[in-house]
């Protein structure tokens, strides 16, 4: 039995409950044309209890193991081969639900017993996005390339769409085609 790689998805819009965006719908067109028997795993970081992230490694240098949501994402982290985000631009950059659980790497990294550096370095990072046009995507694409050269992992590049909304992405032929093949090794 062959075992196909486990994909994280991470959606960050801030959308109202129940309506998917542009970006959403991109990433699961992507997620579609994936081998079947992959294993997938959804969290939206918008819908989750995402505590501030307090900046403690100049003075304690350590955090304590994560509670509640927290942990569920610092598992589902690890537990990935494959990390997407699937982010709209918002203010030219990553939305603040995304922002937070990258804030929070700094303490998955100061954890005792949790290699987190580590098995980072072995997964990829790839970004699904969207906004009114690319230019507009490029620094938040430069922000999540360099989060993923920093942790040694593997970047998988973006997957950009025309946005606006909702339902825009879907005229987009050119996005909608390389969503096909975006998420394939």
């Amino acid at each position: 039995m062959t075992t196909h790689p486990h994909h994280l998805f991470l959606t960050t819009s801030t959308r109202e409950p129940g309506i998917v965006g542009n970006t959403e719908w991109l990433a699961r067109q992507a997620a579609a044309a994936l081998p079947a028997g992959t294993a997938q795993t959804w969290l939206s970081l918008a819908r989750m209890e995402l505590p501030r992230f307090v900046d403690q490694r100049h003075t304690t240098g350590s955090y304590p193991a994560p509670e509640g949501d927290m942990k569920t994402l610092l598992d589902a982290t690890l537990a990935a081969d494959h990390i997407v985000f699937v982010a709209p631009v918002y203010w030219f950059s990553i939305p603040a639900p995304l922002k937070t659980y990258l804030d929070h790497w700094s303490a998955w990294m100061r954890i005792p017993g949790v290699p987190f550096k580590e098995q980072m370095a072995r997964k990829s990072l790839q970004l699904v996005t969207t906004s009114g046009d690319r230019a507009k995507a490029q620094p938040m694409v430069d922000s999540v390339r360099l989060c993923a050269q920093f942790l040694d992992m593997h970047w998988g590049g973006a997957l950009w769409g025309k946005g606006g909304p909702p339902g825009a992405v879907q005229a987009d032929a050119e996005a909608c085609q390389a969503a096909a093949t975006f998420l394939i090794a």
